[in-house]
């Protein structure tokens, strides 16, 4: 497997959850692999280090794990420029 480098951002819907219940959901949920950033009430973003045997599913892995833990986000940034196997 290799690994695989990306970012994506998601619009959050109102949650009455706060940045700290967000981020251990996310980790605890499969986002292990992210940096997570809340800086901006509205939305998320996650730099991904994954492992897997395409960037394809790197990718779709990482956006299923995040629509999983955080019903009602939508997917605005998908920045994978780096990978050479294209998604």
């Amino acid at each position: 497997m290799k690994e695989y480098d990306f970012t994506l951002k998601f619009k959050l819907e109102d949650s009455p959850a706060g940045p700290d219940d967000l981020i251990e959901r996310l980790y605890a949920g499969g986002c292990d692999d992210a940096l997570i950033g809340v800086g901006n009430k509205e939305y998320i973003r996650l730099n991904f280090s994954r492992e897997a045997s395409s960037a394809y599913e790197a990718i779709s892995s990482a956006i299923n794990d995040v629509k999983r833990v955080v019903p009602g986000v939508t997917l605005v940034v998908r920045d994978c420029s780096d990978q050479q196997d294209k998604y």
